[in-house]
């Protein structure tokens, strides 16, 4: 039986823009006809359901689901507007009968026979949050901007990636004029990360503009981060894509 991939969007630190990327990647991956689960990993913090335009859209989160006071599928919340998309949020706290990476390796099981694809949105640094989100993941997505502090950080967290084989950098926020002002080429990213290009995503103010009009951002534009987002999409498929000219 073909069981769906457990893909966890990750950074170091905060700020560069993963839970945007993960929605995105998610809508783009749904437009193509694929069974789309995100699970917003970010305990407190989660802003994944602004992004994807679905806000206060569930009502259960995967706490619920752990400890068996709610069924995945009475938990998952489908997009409004985007077929194949779903939600799964986290917890503003952890309750006491929150059972770990142990019973989330078996959420996470379950979503295997249901999705084709589960992203999870990591919560920025490498506490027990980031653990949680990489404990039963396929391969992982590390995102950074050009900086040399989020550069630096992209690589420590390769270094905690453990069991997960499969990994790629990327580069969001992209502004070319900056980089060439820093010196830095996409070719430094990969060598101080150390690990491969999955995609390039330029600095985009629809992301915002999507976001707070209550819609993902490929239903917004076409063009710019959307347009990135999508081209990640169809490579994580497995697709040839040629990376973005951005100017």
């Amino acid at each position: 039986m073909v069981v769906g991939s457990v893909i966890v969007i990750t950074s170091g630190k905060g700020g560069t823009g993963k839970t945007s990327l993960t929605g995105g990647i998610g809508a783009a991956l749904a437009l193509q006809g694929r069974q789309v689960l995100c699970i917003d990993a970010d305990v407190g913090l989660r802003n994944l359901d602004i992004t994807l335009g679905m806000t206060d859209a569930a009502l259960m989160d995967f706490s619920d689901v752990m400890a068996g006071r709610c069924p995945l599928a009475r938990a998952v919340a489908p997009h409004p507007s985007v077929s194949g998309l779903f939600l799964l949020t986290a917890p503003l706290t952890l309750p006491e009968d929150f059972s770990g990476e142990a019973g989330f390796r078996a959420l996470l099981a379950e979503a295997r026979e249901r999705y084709d694809e589960i992203l999870i949105d990591s919560p920025a640094g490498l506490g027990a949050g980031f653990r949680l989100a990489t404990c039963a993941a396929d391969r992982a997505i590390v995102v950074a901007v050009s900086d040399p502090s989020s550069l630096r950080d992209a690589q420590r967290v390769v270094s905690q990636l453990g069991r997960i084989e499969t990994a790629h950098l990327v580069v969001n926020r992209v502004r070319p004029r900056l980089l060439r002002r820093q010196g830095v080429t996409i070719d430094d990213a990969m060598d101080t990360a150390g690990l491969p290009l999955l995609g390039l995503v330029p600095e985009d103010a629809n992301v915002i503009l999507a976001a707070s009009s209550g819609q993902p951002v490929a239903q917004f534009t076409q063009r710019g981060a959307a347009q990135a987002y999508g081209n990640i999409a169809r490579r994580l498929l497995g697709q040839t894509v040629p990376l973005m000219r951005i100017r």
